[in-house]
């Protein structure tokens, strides 16, 4: 067992809440920046004065519809300015905020919806205000692109109600309940206190000044439903930064280029993409031998620089020359200003930290949980060891346990899962350790290194959680099925390995007119069957988002049998020995993309 803890630099008071800096910033700083909000395409500043107006103003309108504290109210939306407009509204009121993704499916958003007992909702389009509709009745569902109508029903409510209400609200209260995938396949609602988000970015802060400060600015495009994105935005209100959002990524790079951040939050997988169209566009050019060497350069720059002697003269000569060659127009596609980021949610990989570290941008890699409101482990400005996940921040102390499990214990420990003491009692043990289910190891200077999953899990390489389970288990209902085990971890995009049932398959031959000797092997790349076994996927995919579906499969040439060691002896698929057993093939699936 091994443990490393750090102690707080900031301790959140009882009466304190996420909204008290809208307060202090509207009067230390209110003309201060706070977000640029953009219409008909042109960015529009927002201060801090401007935006506890609006705060307020829907606040007051969600206690004339009889709003009170306590009630949870869902919020279905792309990221965009009201989505956090309306977040700290609810707060404001001493509601709580039940995030939905916006490519969340019926069923999920029945789930959701029904499990949190929300008593009314936001959503952003028509499509999403028909889901709701369907699955869930209101009296109170409102679009956001028409708060006008809310806003106006709170005239009748008077400043000081909304006031009271703050004045009211404790640390230790609810504030959120984000829904999070499990590995029974039905999300589990994860409920964070003001206090633990409270906590977790007012210690980050201080490791982080360089990026979050009054004048710095960032675009946030990540999904505001995931934690990782909402600490960000909890973080610029905390530092007076000023953050713009968009929610189309096919967008980001004009985008970027238009609102010229200081640093980004994003997933490995943005980084990936960013590193392989330069990579692509140089070669497509003829520069490619040029690219490559500019590549070696910022990679050696970067890990030079921990060493004790740093570069040398003739490795500092060759970087500023690629600077001016290379690595000036990589930083331009992130507008030019951008000289730091945060990356999570899943490995980002020491070759491509030190690349863009040797290019200019120092990507701080860091981890944690929703259940850990999110971040646990963060490498900061002075204390940076790519590879790692950083040391645990400040107030956070983490363990590892004697099976390797990394354990978390601090204010930024949830409060547990919703309606679900049988779960929470299983996650959190009686001293207060969260148990992450994540596999780990401390070095000696306290420095996280993530070595696998305990739990069954999968992150792709865009940051979202998937739980193979649901997939699982609908895509085994079909009659030509056998097994399927969903793969994913750290790749772009879910696949399926499928096994076809061996009793099932000679009627199904037979009619389809295939040879009467045709077995899985034969039949393997068989159109019709491949046509058969897409419509199971495609019944299975209705139960999760986009992000979570099924992109494609492969169907393998025999079952799973507890004689090859793929099933127990409760025929459980041991996903470790099916992932040896066909590396190839599932390294042929991400190979062509």
């Amino acid at each position: 067992m091994r443990e490393f803890s750090v102690p707080p630099v900031v301790t959140i008071g009882d009466s304190s809440t996420l909204v008290d800096p809208l307060w202090d910033n509207a009067a230390e700083a209110p003309d201060a920046v706070q977000f640029a909000r953009r219409m008909d395409g042109v960015w529009h500043d927002v201060t801090c004065a401007q935006f506890l107006e609006e705060v307020v103003a829907v606040a007051r309108g969600l206690v004339a519809a009889g709003i009170e504290p306590g009630d949870r109210v869902g919020l279905m939306s792309k990221t965009r300015y009201e989505w956090t407009l309306v977040d700290y509204a609810i707060w404001s009121c001493g509601a709580v905020t039940v995030p939905v993704y916006e490519t969340s499916s019926t069923e999920q958003v029945s789930w959701i919806l029904e499990d949190s007992g929300a008593v009314a909702c936001f959503v952003e389009t028509a499509a999403h205000q028909t889901i709701v509709t369907g699955v869930r009745e209101f009296d109170h569902l409102w679009r956001l692109d028409n708060l006008d109508e809310l806003i106006a029903s709170g005239a009748s409510v008077s400043r000081d109600a909304v006031e009271r209400r703050r004045a009211d609200a404790r640390a230790d209260d609810l504030a959120t309940i984000i829904y999070t995938s499990g590995t029974t396949g039905r999300p589990k609602g994860c409920q964070l206190t003001h206090r633990n988000m409270y906590s977790d970015i007012a210690n980050a802060i201080p490791g982080l000044s360089s990026l979050f400060h009054e004048g710095s600015r960032t675009l946030l495009f990540l999904p505001l439903a995931h934690s990782f994105a909402r600490l960000i935005q909890i973080g610029v209100v905390q530092a007076r930064a000023t953050m713009g959002h968009t929610p189309d990524v096919k967008n980001l790079v004009a985008d970027l280029q238009d609102f010229k951040p200081t640093f980004v939050l994003s997933v490995p997988r943005v980084f990936e993409k960013l590193y392989n169209t330069a990579k692509q566009t140089a070669r497509a050019d003829g520069k490619g031998a040029i690219f490559d060497r500019a590549e070696r350069v910022a990679i050696a720059f970067s890990e030079a620089r921990d060493t004790p002697r740093g570069p040398g003269l003739a490795l500092r000569a060759r970087h500023a020359l690629f600077d001016r060659l290379v690595f000036r127009k990589l930083r331009a596609v992130l507008g030019g200003n951008c000289r730091q980021a945060i990356s999570g949610g899943a490995p980002l990989g020491e070759r491509l930290s030190h690349f863009f570290r040797g290019i200019g941008i120092t990507i701080f890699e860091g981890y944690g949980l929703t259940e850990t409101s999110p971040a646990t482990n963060v490498n900061l400005e002075n204390a940076q060891k790519i590879g790692t996940v950083g040391r645990p921040l400040p107030g956070v102390t983490v363990r590892i346990d004697d099976d390797g499990e990394i354990l978390i214990l601090g204010d930024i420990v949830f409060k547990g899962y919703w309606k679900n003491d049988a779960a929470t009692a299983e996650a959190i043990d009686g001293d207060g350790w969260f148990h992450t289910g994540d596999i780990g190891e401390l070095d000696d200077d306290g420095y996280l290194r993530i070595t696998g999953r305990k739990k069954e899990l999968i992150v792709t390489a865009g940051g979202k959680n998937v739980a193979p389970a649901v997939l699982e288990d609908r895509v085994r209902a079909h009659a030509l099925v056998s097994q399927c085990m969903v793969v994913g971890d750290r790749q772009p995009f879910i696949a399926a390995l499928i096994t076809i049932d061996s009793d099932a398959l000679p009627a199904w031959a037979k009619e389809h007119g295939k040879a009467a000797s045709a077995d899985m092997a034969t039949l393997a790349a068989d159109e019709d069957l491949r046509k058969e076994i897409q419509l199971a996927i495609d019944d299975a995919n209705l139960a999760v988002s986009k992000a979570e579906s099924i992109r494609t499969f492969r169907i393998l040439p025999r079952d799973f049998t507890e004689a090859t060691g793929e099933l127990t002896p409760s025929l459980k698929v041991k996903r470790n020995v099916v992932l040896k057993e066909y590396a190839d093939e599932i390294a042929a699936i991400y190979d062509k993309t």
